[in-house]
């Protein structure tokens, strides 16, 4: 069963007040909504990858997925957040930024993600299919309706290999598709 976005922006609020006291979680929701990244691709960054960027700095990194080379650009609300987690951990730019607890130095895994969004979202009562890819197609949902953005700029940013595939993550439906049928011309 595929995930869903998280299609209400007021969910998505909900979550990053959950998470304001959870500097390392609330950094992985805000990373994941605000980037489009895959999230085995977040989970790979290491701290020497984004200390000290600026707003409008942007992080090039290969896609585990595809291999191809992608970017992120680091906007306000990833700026924030970077800043509130790295000013409650001990720096050590060689770590993972999101290190799992087992000691070594390693990532969380795509699994541990996956209950954590499906947590969140149980929290703030989000009712749906959610799990670590959730991240990505919300920030795709949240493009399209909140900022109007084209799902081939959408399709071109997520590398995507069929419109379809971008079309799945925006979520047309069929309503949507019916609605148009009333619009005069």
């Amino acid at each position: 069963m595929q995930v869903q976005p998280i299609t209400d922006l007021k969910h998505v609020k909900s979550i990053k007040r959950l998470l304001s006291d959870r500097p390392r979680d609330h950094l992985l929701f805000v990373l994941g909504v605000n980037s489009g990244l895959r999230v085995q691709d977040i989970l790979v960054l290491k701290i020497k990858d984004v200390i000290g960027l600026k707003v409008g700095e942007r992080v090039s990194l290969k896609e585990k997925k595809t291999g191809k080379d992608n970017v992120f650009i680091v906007n306000s609300d990833i700026h924030k957040a970077i800043s509130e987690y790295f000013a409650s951990i001990d720096l050590d730019e060689n770590n993972f930024i999101f290190k799992s607890r087992k000691g070594k130095n390693s990532p969380i895994t795509t699994y541990a993600v996956t209950q954590m969004v499906k947590r969140w979202a149980n929290e703030v009562s989000c009712k749906g299919n959610y799990g670590a890819h959730t991240l990505r197609k919300t920030w795709c949902y949240q493009q399209r309706m909140q900022y109007g953005v084209s799902w081939e700029v959408l399709s071109k940013r997520l590398q995507h290999s069929s419109p379809s595939i971008t079309r799945r993550y925006i979520g047309v439906g069929p309503e949507e598709v019916e609605a148009v049928l009333l619009n005069s011309i």
